[in-house]
């Protein structure tokens, strides 16, 4: 038989590689291939320290107001810094959303780390922590609002924003979220969204000091399993999802929905929503599926979200069948969450945290944090990543629930539903005419580690 052995040689794509991250891409490859690989890093992907400042004439100052929770203003941070890039402007390190349904009060800072922010982005883009005060409104400056259209490629930006500000001198962004095309971007600005979003936004110390502790305490147990559950009240109020609640919750969460002026969407039918897959699973819809994929009692799950709804009694079908359920409120003191409590932004990045770290992540709703989880666990070498087909779950729940189909049946459709839905390498699909059925880019930013690996067959 012919001696046959395999290669991998991976070329540095700019500063965004890291070995260890390049030899879990290798691993992963292996497993989803079959293929043995023998891997050779160039020796420019190794660490540097801090690039010298890129020198260029700014056209302006660009101040922004991020909306939406922790990973709706991280996306958001990502497409502002490659914006300034683009234009060639002076960024102001962005605010955070504090008026949102979580009222956060917590700065940028709070949440990362400024400095790290601002230096290690220093050869794109320059960025100052706040404007010159001849640009304040004690100094009779009025500044020009606006927000940028959503899904806009860079023509937009350079035909229709650069001149503002070559009248303006400053604009303020007071909405950021999805203001950048998925696709169609030039490849090095794709590759500055990824830089931000993978290097440059580290979680402040306070949050990485209390973060990896509650990674360890997990690992010291065995494999972890995060489970995004996404059944909150204003999730629930917001989409319309009521399937499991009492006909009382039902109308606290319509009463939710219509005291929120910006959720525009108030008459819906919960069933319908939810037979078209548009609701998260409930904790009992949940607790099937993962019997059926093979999770027994002996496995450790994390959840990762806020306040289930319905609480405890919510909680108790899915406590039943998995007992080692746990949350940093049950593995971390009272004192040492006590500088996070009311800070939701804080608290959810405790949670992304351990979901990076984690053996296996599960999201029960495709929202802002489960997106940006996937792109992440991506990156860091195709880790599990678990994309519930919540369609084709509800027709298969609904099916044995009533009794037509059987046990093994269902766990055996179940698992071969989500065969090909666990975070292997894709293409990320394009629909240039509706950017928002597209794929998310910063659920799969595959332009930043798709294509850099040459195989050689020997």
């Amino acid at each position: 038989m012919e001696d046959r052995s395999e290669s991998i040689q991976i070329v540095a794509f700019g500063k965004l590689w890291h070995p260890h991250f390049i030899s879990n891409i290798a691993n992963r490859i292996s497993q989803v291939t079959g293929i043995p690989l023998s891997l050779h890093v160039d020796e420019s992907i190794q660490s540097t320290p801090f690039l010298p400042a890129r020198n260029y004439s700014s056209n302006g100052y660009l101040r922004v107001s991020c909306n939406g929770g922790l990973n709706q203003m991280r996306a958001a941070i990502c497409d502002m810094v490659t914006v300034a890039r683009l234009l060639n402007l002076t960024l102001v390190v962005p605010e955070l959303d504090k008026a949102s349904f979580w009222a956060d009060p917590s700065n940028f800072d709070d949440v990362f780390n400024v400095s790290h922010f601002i230096e290690s982005l220093r050869d794109e883009v320059h960025i100052i922590r706040r404007l010159p005060k001849k640009f304040n409104r004690k100094h009779g400056f009025t500044q020009f609002a606006m927000p940028p259209v959503s899904w806009s490629n860079e023509k937009y930006y350079l035909k229709q924003i650069l001149p503002l500000f070559k009248k303006h001198k400053v604009l303020h962004f007071n909405k950021t979220d999805a203001r950048l095309a998925n696709n169609g971007i030039p490849l090095y600005l794709q590759k500055l969204r990824c830089r931000v979003n993978f290097q440059a936004l580290k979680f402040s110390p306070q949050i990485e000091t209390l973060g990896s502790k509650l990674i360890r305490l997990l690992q010291e147990k065995g494999p972890i399993v995060v489970l995004h559950l996404r059944y909150e009240m204003d999730m629930l109020a917001f989409s319309g999802c009521t399937h499991g609640c009492t006909k009382e919750e039902a109308d606290e969460l319509k009463r939710m929905r219509y005291a929120f002026p910006w959720w525009r969407e108030k008459e819906i039918s919960s069933e319908k929503r939810r037979s078209q897959g548009l609701c998260p699973l409930t904790p009992e819809e949940t607790a099937l599926t993962l019997q059926a994929m093979g999770f027994n009692k002996e496995t450790q799950i994390y959840i990762a979200a806020g306040e289930v709804y319905g609480s405890e009694r919510r909680l108790a079908a899915l406590r039943e069948a998995f007992p080692l359920i746990v949350k940093k409120e049950t593995l971390l003191s009272p004192e040492e969450l006590h500088l996070f409590r009311n800070h939701s932004s804080q608290m959810a990045a405790l949670d992304f945290m351990v979901s990076i770290a984690s053996n296996t992540f599960i999201p029960t709703y495709d929202g802002n944090m489960a997106r940006l989880v996937e792109g992440h666990r991506r990156y860091l070498g195709f880790k599990r990543t678990i994309t519930l087909d919540r369609k084709k779950l509800v027709e298969l729940l609904d099916m044995h629930q009533n009794g037509t189909l059987p046990w093994d049946a269902f766990a055996a459709a179940v698992r071969s539903a989500h065969e090909k839905r666990q975070g292997q390498p894709m293409q990320r699909r394009v629909n240039p005419d509706k950017p928002k059925e597209e794929h998310y880019f910063y659920a799969n930013p595959h332009e930043c580690f798709w294509g850099i690996f040459r195989f050689n067959v020997m």
